[in-house]
């Protein structure tokens, strides 16, 4: 029987190749489970996410119970200290035991200083500008004779794209 040979001739996942640095940088912090940094919208939840992030997990002399540190804006720290508990479950849940049994929060001006930048939102995309009319035509017209209404849609979409760009 013939070996199975590789269909993504030489090409890895880019969470495969990060992993390793992922790893690493989350541990010099005491992330032992990177998917707290790396999915902490999930786990802290969208309000709690918009206005804090983890910085760090520190470990008592004694080894049980870790303490979360998480960074906020002044302004926000009151509302986060109203919900820490709940946090602290999330988190929990996440590492599957009790590993955090407090959370600090710290305060940074929301600008001024370079690692306290607090930007905790992604920016909003910028709105796309509208594609030419004679562009839309040029794509419709090219994708006329397929039947299936999916592929059609999805190849004029295609069709915008390339002609738009060729003609920029």
């Amino acid at each position: 029987m013939a070996p199975r040979r590789s269909t993504t001739r030489g090409f890895k996942r880019t969470a495969t190749l990060l992993n390793e640095q992922i790893r690493r940088a989350g541990e010099s912090r005491g992330f032992a489970v990177t998917r707290v940094l790396t999915h902490w919208a999930e786990i802290a939840g969208p309000e709690i996410a918009a206005i804090a992030r983890p910085v760090k997990i520190g470990y008592g002399r004694s080894g049980l119970g870790a303490t979360l540190t998480v960074l906020t804006t002044g302004a926000q720290a009151p509302m986060l200290e109203m919900q820490k508990d709940r946090l602290r479950e999330r988190v929990n849940a996440a590492y599957g035991y009790n590993a955090i049994s407090r959370v600090r929060i710290t305060q940074t001006a929301p600008t001024g200083f370079a690692d306290g930048q607090a930007r905790f939102e992604a920016p909003a995309p910028k709105p796309r500008p509208e594609p030419n009319p004679e562009v839309c035509r040029d794509a419709t017209k090219t994708a006329d004779g397929i039947a299936d209404e999916g592929l059609r849609a999805a190849l004029e979409r295609l069709g915008r794209n390339v002609l738009s760009k060729q003609r920029n």
